[in-house]
């Protein structure tokens, strides 16, 4: 389980997997100078609600793994995400592509 931190006040646990695919798309937009919205549901044991963010590229984000080998990318979910990213809505989490729906996997080094 990975941790996202931004602006040093809002921590939150994700998966290593998802956690790289979003710095991915994240990483993506701000190379750009895009800002967005980042919301997910939050953990039940905090009160499953939704948070949101507003990502910008002065922010202070931190991505921390809990795993040490980087995770393989499937490039579909890459993808998938940043078509939420470019949405109004902003980014949110979807599920992951499975084989047969363009899921091309790379590692990340």
């Amino acid at each position: 389980m990975g941790k996202f931190s931004y602006d040093s006040t809002v921590k939150v646990d994700f998966e290593d997997r998802l956690l790289a695919h979003l710095q991915l798309v994240i990483g993506a937009k701000l190379r750009r100078g895009e800002s967005f919205h980042f919301s997910w549901r939050d953990d039940p044991s905090i009160g499953d609600g939704r948070t949101t963010i507003w990502i910008h590229p002065r922010a202070t984000m931190v991505y921390k793994f809990y795993g040490s080998r980087p995770p393989t990318i499937n490039r579909a979910w890459v993808e998938a995400l940043t078509i939420t990213a470019n949405s109004a809505a902003g980014l949110h989490i979807v599920p992951e592509p499975g084989p047969g729906e363009d899921g091309a996997e790379e590692h990340l080094s």
